[in-house]
């Protein structure tokens, strides 16, 4: 790795290339610091414990509508595990299933054979206390299905008003268990996304659903995706560019390259706008394109006018719902 880093440094001093290379490996930094962390990308699933695992997966599956999926168990734990996670020593084996429910987090459910633990559940403010939302279009036709299956509504729902959470629609119900759990709807979304935040909360409702379609396989039609795309790695005016990149990329558009991974519109901007301060007289230009089915393939070069050809390689595009998914950068490596 040593003698690596001393080849780029000499490429530094002596080429343009480097220059581009040296952007390419301080962005791989900077997102090397972000990701100082486990790595946790998302949320997999959500574990409750019920009385009767066939009474609770037929709630599920009958009335909210989810679909049972896998099945563990029953499985016998011996003691040191029992040990480890305060489990009553007297409880018997326990049995899971996992159910899909819907877009986003499964749910794990558990039943423990002859239970010996607390039989009651946590009251509101207990710690430890929890509870599952599920998000809805139309949260009153929710309620008023759920009425229709006796499920018990805690209440009325409520709009939030104002603040961050404001345009938010509530309202917590009782599983037959007497889990309490929620339903909610934000379908023009909530006040604080109007402030333009650079974080926004991961919903059900922007939710991308990612399939082809037959203009997916149009190869004119894709032809000009790669074009519009070469567009905006050359556009200087900000407002043009932003335009240009929700017009061709997918909002949550993830740009691969050997060093560091984008993920989503903003990150893509942001690299843009750096690899343009670093280099304000390069343009890229196009080789050749071409497509296979929804995949395109576009061969460039970046230099200036006096040198076209400073840097060189290969981008492989994933093409959905007329949209840009997946992005490959592949670099030509110059010795």
């Amino acid at each position: 790795m040593k003698s690596t880093h001393k080849k780029s440094n000499k490429k530094v001093q002596t080429s343009a290339a480097a220059m581009l290379n040296l952007l390419i490996l301080f962005s791989a930094s900077e997102k090397a610091a972000a990701q100082n962390n486990p790595g946790i990308v998302g949320i997999d699933h959500v574990g409750i414990n019920v009385p009767d695992l066939n009474k609770a997966v037929t709630f599920f599956s009958d009335v909210l509508g989810f679909t049972p999926v896998t099945q563990l168990g029953p499985i016998p734990l011996d003691a040191e595990w029992k040990k480890l996670n305060h489990i009553n020593p007297a409880t018997g084996a326990v049995t899971i299933k996992m159910i899909n429910a819907g877009n986003g987090a499964s749910i794990e459910v558990f039943e423990y054979a002859d239970n010996k633990g607390s039989l009651n559940l946590p009251n509101t403010d207990d710690i430890g206390a929890s509870h599952i939302a599920f998000y809805v279009n139309d949260i009153t036709k929710a309620v008023k299905f759920l009425n229709s299956k006796g499920v018990k509504i805690l209440g009325e729902p409520f709009t939030m008003p104002s603040g961050d959470t404001a345009g938010e629609t509530w309202v917590y119900f009782e599983t037959p268990w007497g889990s309490k759990m929620e339903l909610v709807s934000y379908p023009n979304g909530k006040g604080y996304e109007k402030a333009n935040p650079k974080t926004i909360l991961w919903s059900p409702k922007n939710a991308v659903v990612r399939k082809t379609t037959p203009d997916d396989f149009d190869s004119k039609k894709n032809i000009t995706i790669v074009e519009n795309h070469l567009k905006i790695w050359n556009e200087k005016e900000e407002a043009k560019r932003k335009t240009l990149l929700k017009q061709v990329y997918a909002s949550d558009v993830e740009m691969v390259d050997r060093h560091f991974i984008a993920q989503g519109i903003n990150d893509i901007s942001k690299f843009i706008v750096e690899l343009q301060t670093k280099n304000p007289e390069f343009k890229f230009t196009a080789k050749s394109v071409e497509t296979n089915h929804n995949i395109a393939r576009l061969y460039w070069q970046f230099g200036s006018k006096e040198k076209p050809i400073v840097v060189s390689g290969m981008d492989l595009f994933v093409i959905e719902n007329g949209k840009i998914q997946k992005l490959y950068v592949f670099v030509d490596q110059k010795e």
